[in-house]
């Protein structure tokens, strides 16, 4: 028996010995006509070798996955894996709709409160209302330290027609109310506020670029042009980006027709070139694109068309830089890759794809890179070689190689930003205090302010709120500092109104608030009507 055994394992090193020769003579034999299969090749081998001799049991499907991650990793910073589970869940925020029952929820003391039920929605048509507190999903408990936002997630999306049932507390009634809910398709919204922010100009924050977003602008600018607009500001701040067709279509808004909007190209996809048309919401008056350095891909089409054909002035600090272009493939498993395939150009021919050539985490650490070489604050600081000067339609000089160079420069203020502004957001104490205050004066409030214009007018954070904000706020753990408060005072009193207002009504009063105070917005203004910088500028309108 012991010399069977060892004749089967002299037998197994053998083969073992056998398939490594025959690896290493494939891949000797084949180098010198560069086999273009040799890496996939060698790559089985291996798997091969494993299978037949690791010392233990393996996940073969989980190396895999992690083989293509990592693969992926070293083409740029852009191209990457979703795993099947996932794919639907990476979509959802540019399809621009979700199955659930249609509540807008925060998660306050380990409760979840509603913020608003969305209109049309499941759970507006039944009258679940805003500060409605869901203890209880399909008879299970919903409180306490396990709730996260993707438990709730979990538990109340799910498939069209699919039911589910709630138990809400709310204020004024001394028993649970069960809602059995079926659940519905589901707006995403890519405009968060669309309002007139003085007499003739007209004010559009729009976060992402989704498929229903043209018919989102459409709606809000013609809800605009109602009241009045002639000029508009288009806050693209933090936008970073989504479908080009989305970013082609709104550009084209803007641009008279025939005019070049974007152009792609790669080693193996030849250019194709996008043309605007003969139709457009907003094809005439005063335009400013306001852009930072999160303001990315999308946006950076949009706001590069309109640079470079002087169509309107951008505003704010240069772009992000992402000019690759991603197509998705699906893979046998239902699983999916995004793989860059171009780059994209704006119509002067510059690509504003930053470098990536540092790796991923340099790229990823931007950011902190500008800020410590001043670019921020100095935009004299950013130095780009004359290869990369590209020239206008009225031959204004922009650049290409990492982002959009804004028309007129707004630096980055943390001055407002203190630790104990960045301490009450990381405790979420603004949040949780409002929605204590609105959930206990809600009735009073709507009485009091029966109209958002009469709440922005009249309603006050006088010393009385703050005092019992700051107390507030000391019980969470946040202990005042007198100098911190002093700087970031304006900025919470804002978002403290502003929180309110939205809880009360929804984003764009939450914006109509917080913008009177925001500097770079205030600075947007400015530019509007500001007709000699247009003129000096070129600028079409």
């Amino acid at each position: 028996m012991k010399n069977n055994s060892l004749v089967i394992n002299i037998f197994k090193s053998s083969l073992l010995l056998l398939l490594v020769i025959l690896f290493e003579n494939c891949s000797v034999a084949q180098s010198p006509r560069q086999d273009p299969n040799a890496g996939i090749k060698k790559y089985n081998a291996v798997m091969q070798l494993i299978n037949y001799a690791y010392v233990d049991t393996i996940n073969e499907a989980r190396l895999v996955e992690k083989a293509i991650v990592e693969t992926l990793k070293e083409l740029d910073p852009h191209s990457v894996y979703i795993s099947k589970k996932d794919v639907q869940k990476a979509n959802e925020p540019l399809e621009g709709n979700f199955d659930g029952i249609g509540v807008q929820f925060e998660i306050l003391k380990d409760t979840i409160a509603v913020v608003h039920s969305i209109p049309g929605g499941p759970s507006e048509r039944l009258g679940i209302m805003s500060g409605d507190k869901i203890v209880k999903i399909d008879g299970e408990w919903v409180v306490g330290k396990k709730i996260t936002n993707q438990f709730v997630l979990d538990h109340l999306r799910g498939k069209r027609g699919t039911k589910v049932t709630v138990s809400i507390l709310r204020k004024g009634k001394k028993d649970f109310i069960d809602f059995t809910i079926t659940r519905d398709k589901i707006p995403i919204n890519s405009i968060d506020a669309a309002y007139m922010i003085k007499p003739g100009i007209g004010y559009i924050n729009l976060n992402k670029f989704a498929q229903t977003s043209i018919q989102e602008f459409t709606e809000s600018v013609n809800l605009l042009n109602s009241k009045g607009m002639q000029s508009l500001i288009l806050d693209l701040r933090n936008n970073s980006g989504g479908y080009m067709g989305t970013a082609i279509e709104l550009s084209d808004e803007f641009l008279g027709p025939g005019k070049l909007i974007v152009y792609t190209k790669g080693i193996r996809a030849p250019r194709e070139d996008f043309y605007s048309t003969d139709k457009g919401l907003f094809e005439k008056g005063k335009l400013v694109i306001m852009i930072n350095e999160n303001s990315a891909s999308a946006s950076e089409i949009v706001s590069g068309a309109i640079q470079d054909w002087d169509r309107g002035v951008i505003v704010g600090r240069r772009s992000f830089g992402k000019g690759l272009v991603q197509r998705p493939f699906q893979l046998p498993d239902s699983s999916q890759i995004r793989l860059t395939t171009a780059r994209y150009y704006n119509p002067s021919g510059k690509c504003i794809q930053k470098s990536y050539a540092d790796g991923i985490d340099k790229y990823y650490e931007d950011f902190s890179i500008r800020m410590k070489h001043g670019e921020l604050i100095h935009p004299d600081s950013i130095k780009f070689p004359d290869s990369l000067k590209f020239y206008t339609a009225n031959k204004r000089v922009v650049y290409g190689g990492g982002g959009i160079m804004p028309d007129v420069f707004i630096p980055w203020d943390s001055t407002p930003i203190s630790d104990y502004y960045l301490e009450l957001r990381r405790k979420n104490v603004v949040n949780t205090y409002i929605g204590d205050y609105v959930d206990k004066n809600r009735k009073t409030l709507k009485t009091t302010y029966p109209e958002f214009s009469k709440f922005d007018r009249d309603f006050q954070i006088d010393d009385a709120f703050m005092a019992d904000f700051i107390a507030y706020a000391e019980k969470e753990g946040v202990k005042k500092d007198e100098k911190g408060y002093a700087l970031s005072e304006k900025l919470i009193k804002s978002q403290l109104k502003g929180v309110i207002a939205q809880k009360l009504w929804d984003m764009t009063e939450l914006y109509t608030i917080v913008n009177q105070y925001d500097e770079e917005v205030l600075k947007a203004i400015e530019v509007v009507e500001d007709d000699a910088l247009y003129k000096k500028l070129k600028i079409d309108r």
